[in-house]
C-alpha cells in the first residue's frame, strides 16, 4: 500500500511560504540527504494548483538529476479551478480529492509525495488522508507569511525527530 507523504520547510513561527527565500541558509548535507531519501521513495508527485503552475513554468526547460525527477515522475494536480494541465506526465484530480487519493493509496507503487502546496497539505491533514508529515523546521522567525496551520484541530503523533548541524530539526508526524 502506498503512503501520502508531505514535506515542507517551516520557520519557528510556522511560516511555510516562499522557503526559497529563507531556508537555503540552513541547508547542509544532512538536510539534502533527508530530502533525497523522500524523493527516492516517491512514485508520484501530488501538487496543488499554485505549486503546479510555478513548477510547470520552471522545470520543463531544466536538466539534471532534480529536473529529471520533476519532469519524469507522474504528477497529480489537485485543483478546483484548473480545467487542464499541460506539463508532461500530469493528471488533473477532479471531484473528491480525498476519495481519489484514498483509492490510489491502495495501488502498488512508491509514495505519493506532496511538495510545497501548503493549502493542499492542510486539507489532507483535516481529511485524515495524509500518512506522514515531514517538517524541516529552520531556526528563524519570519514574523509574517503563510502558515501551514490555520486553526484546524488535527491531532498528530511524533514518529521521528532529528537535529541537523545547521539547527534544522526534521520532525516526522503521522496520524494520532
Amino acid at each position: 500500500m502506498r503512503k501520502i507523504v508531505a514535506g515542507l520547510h517551516m520557520s519557528l513561527d510556522g511560516v511555510v511560504e516562499s522557503p526559497e527565500r529563507w531556508s537555503f541558509d540552513y541547508f547542509c548535507d544532512e538536510v539534502g540527504q533527508s530530502i533525497k531519501d523522500r524523493r527516492d521513495a516517491t512514485g508520484t508527485l501530488l501538487l496543488g494548483r499554485q505549486t503546479y503552475e510555478e513548477f510547470a513554468k520552471i522545470w520543463p526547460g531544466q536538466s539534471g538529476e532534480i529536473a529529471d525527477f520533476m519532469n519524469h515522475t507522474p504528477k497529480l494536480v489537485a485543483s478546483t479551478t484548473l480545467t487542464s494541465v499541460d506539463w508532461a506526465g500530469s493528471t488533473l484530480l477532479e471531484g473528491d480529492v480525498a476519495a481519489a487519493l484514498t483509492a490510489l493509496k491502495r495501488q502498488e507503487g512508491g509514495n505519493i509525495t506532496v511538495t510545497g502546496s501548503a493549502t493542499l497539505v492542510r486539507s489532507l491533514l483535516v481529511a485524515g488522508v495524509l500518512d506522514e508529515l515531514h517538517l524541516l523546521v529552520c531556526p528563524i522567525v519570519l514574523g509574517a507569511g503563510k502558515r501551514l496551520f490555520d486553526g484546524s484541530r488535527v491531532p498528530l503523533r511524533l514518529a521521528a525527530s532529528e537535529t541537523f548541524p545547521t539547527g534544522v530539526v526534521h520532525l516526522t508526524y503521522g496520524p494520532a
